[in-house]
């Protein structure tokens, strides 16, 4: 963990108070398309950002996200002329010679090159990540900036289109899709991988005589998955291996990303990025403070799979973790920025839905569920959507208060 000082008061309307980064205010991307070239030695990224933008206001200037590491050579549109551009405090600032109309739609291709390299946070590097032998992008909550311009902020939500051209003999898999999703999900995988089918809809990347181990279950993890909470969400599912031992997976859009340290022995993590692809993925969330329902889901999809599997029943597990959490000096449905990963909001979030299913009985919990992602599948939810969807099966209000906006730790349920 970093000496990074993050704000921890919101600037209501302008700036994230978790990343502390300012928001970029009167339009939304609905598109990228990234067309890149990459020098794996010297890790040199050059290539062309087209951004399909649609105001919401007159814009006279607007700004996006952008590492001051990667250098901007030209911004244009042939919808307004540009007046100038300029880079200054990883953000890049850009001014028309007349106001771009409201209700406007207008492509904005931005060329520039540079030589990425993560961002030093309080939750670590995070953002473009040269390996041993490749490179990947880990960019939960704020490293999208590092490799390419953009409106960095998980209520935004865009499609993508990214086509990138290493040096022979690597490839790439990076997201290509038409199912909106925030910018921190968007992920390229540079490395020499081999192709593993794995399941009708499910393909795995790995090293080169690396065999798929616990990703051989990785159909039947998905199969089980929809039978729970509905149709899988993306085009389809791949799980890319990197030959770099991982301290620990990333989810991304349609995709997961492991080290070779995974291939054995963690079933449960599989389970739980696979569940990533709903809950966070699919359903994105519109700001940090909410990140238990990614990661409860998330961690109760891990205990779900292994009741199913029969590994362990639910309540054993729900127990077991219930028995090892630690006092808390923070509320789970605002943990603030210092402990948004913390595990404790992982656990507690995923014991609160058990809490919850004890409520309303297990068929009203699931069919309350299977509703949530239904109704909200590829857009941005909030806790109260969880919430109304479960209030009609039973009276959930005493237990959701007593286990989010408290910090004493509720009886295990």
């Amino acid at each position: 963990m970093s000496n990074l000082r993050l704000r921890t008061t919101p600037i209501p309307g302008h700036r994230d108070s978790y990343t502390g980064v300012d928001f970029n205010l009167g339009f939304h991307v609905t598109h990228y398309d990234l067309d890149l070239f990459y020098k794996i030695v010297p890790n040199r990224l050059e290539g062309t950002a087209t951004l399909t933008l649609t105001t919401w206001r007159d814009l006279d200037h607007l700004t996006l996200d952008l590492a001051d590491t990667m250098r901007v050579r030209s911004v244009a549109t042939a919808s307004a002329a540009v007046k100038r551009f300029r880079q200054s405090g990883n953000k890049l600032r850009i001014s028309f010679a007349e106001p771009v109309p409201v209700d406007t739609e207008f492509r904005l291709a931005i060329r520039y090159q540079g030589n990425p390299r993560p961002r030093r946070t309080a939750w670590g590097h995070l953002g473009w990540e040269e390996l041993t032998n490749g490179a990947l992008t880990a960019n939960q909550p704020n490293g999208a900036p590092t490799w390419f311009p953009c409106d960095d902020t998980p209520d935004e939500k865009a499609t993508y289109s990214i086509r990138l051209r290493p040096d022979q003999p690597y490839q790439v898999i990076a997201t290509s899709t038409a199912r909106p999703i925030p910018t921190y999900l968007a992920t390229v995988n540079v490395g020499e991988f081999v192709r593993h089918q794995l399941g009708r809809n499910t393909v795995g990347w790995l090293p080169r005589g690396v065999a798929p181990g616990d990703f051989a279950l990785q159909q039947r993890m998905l199969d089980y998955f929809e039978g729970v909470f509905g149709p899988y969400p993306f085009e389809d599912y791949q799980v890319v291996v990197h030959e770099d031992t991982l301290e620990i997976p990333l989810e991304a859009a349609g995709a997961s990303i492991f080290g070779r340290n995974h291939t054995s022995g963690n079933e449960r993590l599989i389970a739980h990025e696979l569940a990533h692809q709903w809950f966070g993925n699919s359903l994105g969330i519109a700001q940090w403070n909410d990140i238990w329902l990614n990661e409860g889901f998330a961690c109760y999809s891990e205990w779900l799979w292994a009741d199913f599997s029969g590994q362990m029943p639910i309540d054993a597990s729900v127990r077991a973790h219930y028995r090892a959490l630690t006092p808390q000096d923070f509320t789970i449905a605002d943990p603030g920025p210092r402990n948004m990963f913390d595990d404790r909001v992982y656990k507690r979030g995923a014991i609160t839905l058990h809490a919850l299913r004890r409520t309303v009985g297990d068929e009203a919990f699931f069919a309350a569920v299977r509703s949530y992602v239904a109704r909200s599948s590829y857009g941005v939810v909030e806790p109260f959507d969880l919430a109304n969807a479960l209030r009609p099966y039973g009276d959930i209000d005493p237990v959701w208060d007593a286990w989010l906006n408290h910090t004493a730790l509720p009886e295990c349920p």
